[in-house]
């Protein structure tokens, strides 16, 4: 990855500053809120930055609105934030996080690197559904449990980005006999064992 690429994006210097400035803003502050395991943290950049940047590069270009539930320490709403700066200025980015401490820490990044985003403290399930062009959810639940979630935020129309596992088939055997939805499924581009699910015309059966 050269300096200015980043999953096929040529980004910015000043996008590759913001993605650097929130990578320390996040240590920073993990070593007093579990924001991300702490063992990850050498390998940040393509643990966390990357594997969550591969999400902005498959939503819908006109997509105004974008939900990313059980945000935590912001992976990948934030990540995908800051490359809307320079790419869809015009999106607008909701991240849902129940957690205060977390929530505090997505706020304080959304000011500090004057993103186009807010943040709802509340739980994903209890929150006003949100009809969004997209909806994102990294490592919140399985399939089963995660699936009217994000039906439950989605616009009609809209596009989930759901990384997923080694366990991606299983997951999908699940929930195959009470949901309809069409997917693609794109190898993730750092965990050879891992997918990104892309559903579209997700409802139950």
């Amino acid at each position: 990855m050269t300096a200015n690429e980043l999953c096929g994006l040529h980004v910015s210097r000043e996008t590759m500053d913001g993605l650097q400035g929130y990578a320390a803003l996040l240590e920073k502050w993990n070593a007093k809120i579990n924001l991300v395991a702490a063992s990850t943290l050498p390998d940040f950049w393509d643990r966390h930055i990357v594997d969550s940047a591969q999400l902005f590069i498959h939503a819908p270009e006109n997509a105004v609105s974008w939900v990313d539930l059980g945000s935590g320490g912001g992976l990948p709403g934030l990540v995908c934030a800051i490359l809307s700066q320079e790419f869809s200025p015009e999106r607008v980015f909701t991240l849902i996080e129940s957690d205060a401490r977390k929530a505090a820490f997505l706020t304080t990044a959304i000011r500090e690197f004057g993103l186009n985003a807010r943040v709802l403290t509340s739980r994903v399930e209890a929150t006003e559904p949100q009809a969004a062009d997209v909806v994102s959810a990294r490592a919140l639940a399985s399939l089963p449990q995660l699936l009217p979630l994000v039906a439950r935020h989605l616009a009609k129309g809209g596009v989930a980005l759901l990384p997923k596992g080694r366990n991606y088939n299983e997951e999908l055997a699940a929930v195959r006999l009470e949901w309809q939805f069409d997917i693609a499924i794109i190898d993730s581009q750092t965990d050879p064992l891992a997918k990104l699910l892309i559903l579209k015309d997700l409802k139950r059966v």
